[in-house]
């Protein structure tokens, strides 16, 4: 019965919480992450623990995928400079820099690296869920760069780790080994479950066969890549990047919109429940701990300063130092000031991955003994993504209004170059078609009125009354439709139709709805 209490718990706190988050203007994962700590308390909920293998192998695959396939390629190329340094020299240079501090502090030189290693990389949850009010471009940055950087945080996590537990010699030759396995290998697993994928959707048919393939892929990638000993979240990355430049060639569009529904709705609530664990997590790591509470909470609060300093200190240092080795012009239009600059380091949460990192340290070293100062690791890390998600998350809207961003219209101006070059050449390969076709003259003409209207209405400068009109064409559908449904419900009830024959008109009702809903919201 317990896992059933948790389950309902779960969903009454995302739900709450989402919506209550929403309401005051906070950011859904602070106020969960709060909700979770306040369910802690709860006598009945204690017992409640996140295993590090469920972090692993449920929440990251599927969460990753569906932040891989929705980001834009182009822009990981074009800022793909930025993103390399971020997700692997500054991953190394702050896990060097918490080493450093955690051992001031009293950690031992292994423990403290394990700690480093563990608070080195941005978490993708985070930063996809509460840096969603960004400009596009520093949105996909943040993005990429906690995509990637899991896999080089995990690198020095595994070698910190084999070094204190005595399993492992850190040599040069050790490092570059496991970091080449952990990247090729990730790479390789992600691009061969990829071509997988493709080729069994080619073969069918169905879309909820082909949406079983959707689930499969990223637990797929994610397990190829531990089969390798390479880097399963790399794994995930690669592969959903690849579909994403693939799959609207393959994919239908009833498929399609089947997928987006599913994943939409996985993602939200793995997300909530997610942060509703983390703060759960908190009470069982401030039981387990030996050290004083006072001396922990002391380390945390130095521990979360190091972490955001380091950001900070990367941020206004590295883009000077590259402006002075690349004066090339094309280089120098994409430079920012320093209040973009603000808003990037203030973005650097951490969150799923340290934990699951923290609470995998094994509790014994090769000879038996325990690991030293496990449970230290496990509440600092835990403390740190607490404070960057509350801090932060609460600071950033701030940060956001002090910026005082340029609006992005990128966007919209090529969602317009698109719908219009799109109608355009529809039109102009229309009489071939309806010839091929055999379409009737009527039907032709007809089609040809709508497609025209389309093009008018796409440029809102040159005729705001086509606009209106178009706005009071769609409300006039919406009305009509809200009728349509109204009546066959009414004919369900009065036994003149089948529940089934309801459905069915429904769906071509809510189709159709829904088009209209998003043209209006467009508009």
């Amino acid at each position: 019965m317990f896992g059933l209490e948790i389950v309902v718990v779960l969903g009454v706190a995302i739900l709450l919480g989402s919506a209550v988050a929403a309401r005051l203007r906070v950011t859904p994962p602070v106020l969960l992450l709060v909700v979770g700590i306040l369910l802690g308390f709860v006598p009945a909920l204690r017992q409640a623990s996140l295993p590090p293998e469920t972090m692993l192998l449920l929440f990251l695959p599927a969460l990753l995928y569906w932040e891989s396939l929705t980001t834009s390629l182009r822009e990981i190329r074009n800022n793909l400079r930025v993103i390399v340094l971020a997700s692997t020299a500054l991953v190394i240079a702050t896990a060097a820099v918490v080493a450093v501090a955690a051992h001031e502090l009293g950690l031992g030189w292994g423990p403290a690296w394990v700690l480093g290693a563990a608070l080195a990389p941005t978490d993708a949850t985070a930063v996809g869920v509460i840096a969603r009010a960004l400009p596009r471009r520093m949105v996909t940055t943040l993005r990429a760069e906690s995509l990637v950087n899991d896999g080089t945080a995990l690198v020095i996590y595994g070698l910190a780790v084999g070094v204190t537990t005595g399993e492992q010699v850190a040599t040069s030759g050790s490092v570059a080994l496991l970091s080449a396995i952990a990247y090729l290998g990730g790479a390789a697993a992600g691009l061969l479950v990829a071509w997988l994928a493709v080729r069994t959707r080619r073969l069918l048919d169905n879309p909820l066969h082909e949406n079983l393939v959707s689930l499969l892929t990223p637990f797929a990638a994610f397990l190829c890549a531990e089969v390798l000993h390479a880097s399963g979240v790399l794994a995930v990355v690669v592969c959903g990047l690849t579909l994403s430049q693939v799959g609207p060639r393959i994919v239908r569009a009833d498929t399609r919109r089947q997928s987006e529904a599913f994943w939409s709705l996985s993602t939200f609530v793995l997300n909530g429940a997610l942060f509703v664990l983390i703060g759960l997590q908190a009470h069982a790591v401030v039981r387990g701990l030996t050290t004083p509470v006072p001396i922990a909470l002391g380390m945390v609060g130095v521990i979360s300063a190091v972490v955001i300093g380091s950001r900070f200190v990367w941020t206004f240092t590295t883009p000077y130092l590259i402006r002075a080795v690349d004066r090339r012009p094309q280089q120098r239009l994409r430079r920012v000031g320093p209040r973009p600059r603000v808003l990037s380091a203030s973005a650097g949460f951490r969150g799923a991955v340290s934990l699951a990192a923290a609470l995998a340290v094994p509790e014994t070293m090769a000879d038996g003994r325990p690991f030293p100062d496990r449970d230290t690791i496990i509440f600092v890390t835990a403390g740190v993504v607490v404070v960057t998600l509350v801090v932060q998350g609460l600071v950033l809207p701030s940060v956001v209004r002090w910026a005082r961003l340029e609006p992005d219209t990128a966007v919209d101006e090529e969602r317009a170059l698109a719908a219009r070059i799109a109608a355009e050449e529809a039109m102009a390969a229309m009489p071939g078609i309806a010839g091929r076709l055999g379409t009737a003259d009527a039907v032709l003409a007809r089609t040809v009125a709508e497609y025209r209207a389309h093009l008018q209405s796409s440029d809102a400068d040159e005729d705001l009354a086509v606009h209106r009109a178009e706005a009071e064409y769609a409300a006039l559908r919406l009305e009509l439709l809200a009728h349509k449904r109204a009546t066959i419900i009414r004919l369900r009830d009065e036994r003149r139709i089948d529940d089934t024959v309801l459905r069915q008109i429904q769906s071509k009702l809510d189709i159709e709805e829904v088009r209209l809903s998003r043209r209006e919201v467009a508009e």
